[in-house]
């Protein structure tokens, strides 16, 4: 299956929308994973607010989305 309608996916986690790892309700492996599967080409928007430093939650997020 490939998605061609869809131009934009939008997540934030819960509580607190903050990095993008275990401690949020989101399982945001299995979110990428799954847009890879269905062909989904278009942009991810990852809202958050890193706890610590920002550059290293960036860089973070950004490996955690390279599926």
């Amino acid at each position: 299956m490939v998605v061609r309608r869809i131009g934009h996916v939008h997540t934030a986690g819960v509580p607190g929308r903050h990095d993008l790892d275990d401690s949020q309700e989101l399982n945001y492996p299995a979110i990428m994973r799954a847009l890879k599967e269905t062909g989904y080409a278009g942009f991810v928007g990852q809202e958050f607010l890193p706890k610590g430093d920002v550059a290293e939650a960036l860089a973070a997020a950004y490996r955690l989305c390279d599926v």
